[in-house]
């Protein structure tokens, strides 16, 4: 380093390439390529910023300065070493803001485990303190504690061939087929693919499962194959034992549900605005199912879905919704989580965290893993590293928490209302079925000949073999196998270094790099051709030529073939890099006979517990990597016996047994799923009696449409027509009580059944118009009553369409304001109040001439409602600043008459000391607390409801539990409204909004800054979509019929 010669180097380098991309480094994506091809200049920048000294860089711009004439190089040389410096000081300012960052929320980590401690510390028992925070398993080993909590639960064995189980599994990214997977075609093409392809194959042929299906998005673009845009691919038949008496339906299947542009491939950081209209395709497909497979194998009755699970951060936000509109148990597995990758790329500081947002849409995806923390009851991980190290940065989960409400849960004591999933290590399976037995020295010998061009056997050999050989002056010698991408964090070019500088090792050994496909370095990413440029340099600083293969290309099912060529030639395969968070690679190597040596940071330490066919080395330590492959290599004895264990244990990482765990785990969790206390509907003959008498009476509709009713208009007389045909199939009452019925006020009319099952469209009024004190304003009256004159203008279409009633009004002071309108209520199908928290069915539930809500609405969304636990929490949340209280100060006051038992409700006193949504969520998670808050009617008011209760959920309840299809709802909204609005916006329904019409609304308190952006959730442009400026009967006509034509009827 004397003389700084090599800062002077890099900047001469950069000189020589062009400095003007120096200050976008700072906004580029490390991945990305300019212009398609590999960029010098970032290469040289990135390298002084990220291994420079401040005091190093600025004693060069010192000397530069000091020594500078006329020349035009010169002067460039010091402003682009002042540029440089600047980028430095910039990386450490963001290196301090992170750790800051990381020190308030290990603080406030702390203080909700505190907080959630003293809440459940009245009744602990004296069993339970044992079991607190401090809590830790002595002389215990891993192995032990799996044994144990394995043999708690009951295992899944052959005796559950009489279940008919229908299990849904969700991976909505990538290109998804289950014959030639384009793996590698892009970054969202990959192993999580092959993956949830081969779980699904694997699971239908389990013991007890009828019917897995794959969601994943329908593409029909002409830039890629036309089988993603197939509707439906089987990938398998049903269970081999179950082949006698298995139905049509049984089997695997990847189901395509349309969303988003139905022409184009996105990336998944582009899926975001569409997560809802997938979430409503895929409810729809599911109930069809569930009626189908009831049909076949559930005696008549709906085969709901045994589980929901999600894969990645998208799909998990998918599952939740899909989960919480079905009442059943939600399965989540990462994968790859937001948090890590977010902490990663601030760690090199290239970008700031908003341009890190901006790009991966980072706290989209992270809003997505906690919400899917939030409604899981079982997260799947591969490694126990991934659930203490990755898992444990999440809100929604504490490790030391969990282990308390799990111990709670155990001696049933009350937790107040908190959860946490439960976090289970099951390794991913593999399919074993293409390894061979490896064969005999005699038989390697001879093919390694024929290979070298000794020999004249004819047996073909693999191509592989041969592209892989020709770098070897002798072929013969045992073969070092690295496989993974050229990326840094493989840690590559260390192994290399320890090879090169170990003389026993390179007399003994050759060594084989598998470094990905290219075709050239310049058109690779600037991190992999900086890993791989150094490579090449390294191979010729040590001369290492005749000694080290790197293939230029090769195909997935050439990776077999290779692992069996390092095999033969009684060889060790290494995975060197800093962090594996599993090391798939290590079981396939093992499955062909290769001992590993393997990284002891992340997966391989699980993996050599299970196997013990290897040894584990700090990836750092170049000389303990050396040692550890000559070790290995020369022990022969050492060698066949991590071999042997290799084999003798590789099954516990087999698909069955995989998927044999995977239900077991299952199985443990709080089995739910969509039950109705009362029966569903048929079509007998009292049931058409109750819907003829409602028809009868809407005919005479006078309040919402004033002196527009269904018999003046046009077609009016076809309608009551078909009313009396009706009438005439049943037994006619006598005259009175015709009489009777005709004046009867419609608040007395009851059905045992809500007419809204009947209805074909249903069209949803959810305008929040409230003015500063959050009544509801009468110009909502107005715009009710156009809508509904505007339904009836089409006459034919207002024969089948229903209304509902969508706002954050208890129902009390809703009929109140409906009254004052001279409304009747029974105007309306539905009702849903209380931001989602209760619906209610005019005509229906009534007791003593009082509505009554929907109790199987109560019960559906009563999961993780923690209702006192959660009022104690909140209060003390709204009133504490910097730690201190201000209770006496308060900015809420509870408002009693807006609660109910699914809601608690606050009036606002002092919106300015109020907290923002995301932030009060935040730190409800962090104490367990699993719920929906939001903020209502023009920001007045603060209501917090369960988990999966909200306005656009409810809608979803009415698809499942009436069958009236979310995409034949039309929702009407205004410009702005209550925070859960734009959740209103996106999915099949068709939206129209109604700008003027809701003056304020109270999305300034939805989110903090940092936090994602609203086109994260609502697409930009979509023809379920339309905009209303002039509210009157013949515009809003106009849209519905627009609108209409974008699908549903």
């Amino acid at each position: 380093m004397a003389g700084n010669e090599w800062i002077n180097g890099y900047l001469e380098a950069i000189l020589s390439t062009g400095a003007s991309t120096i200050d976008e480094v700072k906004a580029a994506p490390a991945t990305l390529r300019e212009g398609g091809h590999f960029n010098p200049t970032k290469y040289f920048v990135e390298e002084v910023v990220t291994g420079v000294d401040e005091s190093d860089l600025h004693r060069t711009w010192i000397k530069v300065v000091a020594t500078r004439n006329t020349r035009e190089r010169s002067s460039r040389l010091e402003n682009m070493c002042w540029r440089i410096w600047h980028l430095a000081r910039k990386k450490k300012q963001l290196e301090w803001e992170e750790n800051q960052r990381l020190a308030d929320r290990r603080w406030e980590r702390e203080q909700g485990r505190r907080d959630a401690t003293e809440d459940m510390s009245e009744d602990l028992s004296e069993g339970e303190k044992g079991d607190g925070l401090g809590e830790s398993l002595q002389c215990e080993t891993p192995r032990k504690r799996f044994q144990r909590q394995i043999s708690a639960l009951e295992e899944w064995s052959d005796d559950k061939k009489e279940k008919k189980l229908y299990i849904v599994l969700i991976s909505l990214h990538g290109l998804v087929r289950g014959e030639n997977m384009e793996l590698g075609r892009d970054s969202d093409t990959g192993g999580q693919i092959k993956y949830v392809v081969e779980l699904a194959r694997a699971l239908a042929k389990m013991p007890g499962v009828y019917r897995v299906d794959l969601f994943t998005r329908q593409i029909s673009s002409a830039d890629i194959d036309w089988s993603y845009g197939e509707p439906t691919e089987m990938l398998t038949a049903g269970s081999d034992d179950d082949n006698m008496d298995a139905g049509e339906s049984s089997g695997a299947y990847i189901i395509r549900i349309p969303f988003g542009p139905r022409d184009k491939y996105l990336r998944k950081e582009l899926l975001w605005p569409y997560v809802q209209e997938f979430v409503d395709g895929a409810l729809a497909h599911i109930l069809n199912m569930s009626k189908v497979l009831g049909e076949q194998v559930g005696g008549g009755q709906p085969v709901w879905p045994y589980v929901i699970h999600g894969h990645y951060a998208d799909a998990g936000d998918s599952a939740a919704l899909l989960s919480g509109a079905l009442n059943v148990p939600m399965v989540l597995t990462g994968h790859s989580l937001g948090r890590n990758k977010l902490e990663q790329l601030i760690k090199q500081g290239r970008q700031s965290k908003e341009d890190i947002n901006s790009t991966y849409k980072m706290m989209r995806r992270i809003e997505a893993e906690e919400l899917s923390l939030d409604a899981a009851e079982l997260v799947i991980t591969s490694t126990k590293q991934e659930i203490e190290e990755q898992w444990g940065l999440y809100d929604g989960f504490d490790v030391k928490l969990e282990k308390v409400l799990r111990a709670r849960a155990r001696r049933n004591v009350n937790c107040h209302g908190r959860f946490m999933p439960r976090m289970a290590v099951i390794p991913p399976g593999m399919d074993f079925s293409s390894v061979v037995t490896q064969e005999d020295a005699s038989e390697v010998d001879g093919e390694l000949t024929q290979l070298t061009g000794d020999g004249s056997s004819p047996k073909a050999l693999p191509a592989i073999w041969s592209e892989v050989m020709r770098f070897f002056t002798n072929p013969h010698k045992p073969m070092i196998l690295a496989l993974s991408r050229p990326d840094p964090k493989k840690n590559i070019t260390t192994l290399l270094k320890a090879f090169g500088e170990c003389r026993p090792l390179k007399e003994l050994a050759n060594l084989t790099l598998i470094m990905g496909n290219r075709d050239d370095i310049d058109e690779m990413s600037s991190g992999n051709a900086s890993v791989l440029i150094t490579v090449l340099k390294l191979i010729d600083k040590y001369d290492l030529y005749g000694q080290v293969a790197y293939p230029k290309h090769h195909k997935q099912a050439d990776v077999p073939e290779i692992y069996r060529l390092a095999a033969k030639t009684k060889g060790v395969f290494i995975n060197p890099a800093l962090v594996e968070p599993f090391g798939l690679t290590l079981i396939e190597a093992a499955a062909h006979g290769l001992p590993m040596v393997a990284t002891k940071n992340g997966g391989p330490v699980d993996i050599n517990r299970a196997l013990n066919n290897g040894l584990l080395v700090d990836p750092h330590d170049q000389q303990a990597i050396a040692d550890a492959l000559l070790k290995l290599l020369s022990e022969k004895n050492l060698w066949h016996e991590c071999r042997k264990n290799g084999w003798k244990n590789i099954h516990l990482f087999s698909w069955p047994e995989h998927c044999r765990t995977y239900l077991t785990r299952v199985a443990a969790c709080r089995m739910r799923h969509p039950m109705w206390q009362t029966d569903t509907p048929g079509d007998d003959v009292a049931d058409v009696q109750d819907m003829s008498l409602r028809l009868s009476i809407d005919g005479d509709k006078s309040s919402l449409n004033e002196s527009l009713d269904i018999s003046s208009a046009s077609g009016g007389h076809e309608m009551q027509d078909q009313v009396k045909r009706v009438l005439s199939k049943i037994k006619k009452p006598d005259s009175a009580q015709n009489h009777d019925a005709k004046n009867k006020p419609l608040d007395n009319v009851s059905g045992k059944y809500p007419l809204l099952r009947r209805r074909r469209r249903l069209i949803v009024i959810a305008l929040d118009c409230y003015d500063n004190k959050g009544a509801p304003e009468k110009n909502m009256i107005h715009v009710m009553q156009k809508i509904i004159k505007a339904v009836q203008l089409d006459p034919q279409n207002a024969r089948v369409s229903g209304f509902a009633l969508s706002t954050a009004m208890p129902m009390q002071e809703t009929i109140e304001f409906l009254t004052s309108a001279n409304i009747q209520v029974n105007e309306f199908d539905a009702i849903v109040c209380s931001s989602g928290s209760e619906v209610y069915y005019p005509g229906t539930h009534a007791e003593d001439g009082k509505l009554l809500p929907d109790p199987d609405y109560a019960a559906h969304i009563a999961y993780r409602w923690g209702c006192e636990g959660l009022k104690k929490t909140i209060w003390k949340l709204m009133n504490t600043v910097e730690g201190e209280d201000n209770s006496k100060t308060s900015p809420v006051e509870e408002d009693l008459k807006s609660s109910n038992a699914h809601c608690i409700s606050y009036k606002i006193k002092d919106l300015n000391k109020a907290k923002k949504v995301d932030d009060l969520r935040q730190k409800l998670r962090m104490r367990g607390l699993r719920c929906h808050p939001m903020y209502c009617r023009g920001s007045t008011r603060l209501q917090v409801v369960p988990l999966l209760a909200s306005r656009a959920q409810a809608l979803r309840y009415l698809f499942v539990r009436w069958r009236l299809n979310v995409a034949n709802m039309y929702v009407f909204l205004g410009e702005t409204g209550d925070t859960d609005y734009e959740e209103m916006i996106s999915g099949t329904h068709k939206t129209i909004i109604m700008k003027g019409v809701v003056s304020k609304g109270s999305e300034e308190v939805l989110r903090s800054p940092g936090s994602y952006h609203r086109d994260d959730v609502v697409p930009d442009e979509s023809p379920l979509v339309t905009n209303i400026s002039e509210i009157t009967e013949d515009k809003i006509a106009n849209a519905l019929k627009q609108i209409s034509k974008a699908g549903g009827m």
